[in-house]
Parts: C-alpha cells; structure tokens; sequence
C-alpha cells in the first residue's frame, strides 16, 4: 500500500539562475519561461559548488509543487554530464 512510484520520480529539466536568495534559495527560469523557487540538493552543497546568476543548472521539479524545485548539478557548457 505505498505510495505510486511514478509521483516519487522528480522530472529534471535545465535552468538559468535569476538570483541568489536568502537561506540558500535561488530563483531560477526556466525555458518556457517559469520560474521556481529551488534549493540546491545535498551533493551541490557538499561539494561547496558556487552558483551566480546566469549560471546554467539541472533542476528536478517536485512532483507535487511545480513552483519548487532542488538544484541536481551545474551545467557546464561544452562538458559531458557537467564533468571537469
């Protein structure tokens, strides 16, 4: 009796970071043009990755709140899977 796996899968799309926020929240866009509200996720934090506005990033939407999202990784332009 658990919950469907299809809502537990977050959907990833690219976005631009608009601006930095307080409590390490960024407003990012995304191509069609929405914005989110995206925190960044564990592995971003721990590897101490800076994020500026303009920056290119990989963002998983919440299932279940389209206007929030987590900041999967930094895409970098011209790197495969954003690597160094």
């Amino acid at each position: 009796m658990g919950a469907d796996p299809a809502l537990k899968r977050d959907q990833r799309v690219e976005a631009t970071v608009l601006e930095e926020l307080p409590q390490g929240k960024f407003r990012v866009e995304l191509p069609g043009g929405q914005r989110l509200l995206a925190h960044p996720a564990g592995g971003t934090v721990k590897n101490f990755v800076r994020l500026l506005p303009g920056d290119r990033v990989e963002v998983a939407v919440a299932p279940h709140d389209g206007t929030r999202g987590r900041i999967v990784r930094k895409v970098f332009p011209g790197r495969p899977h954003g690597g160094g």
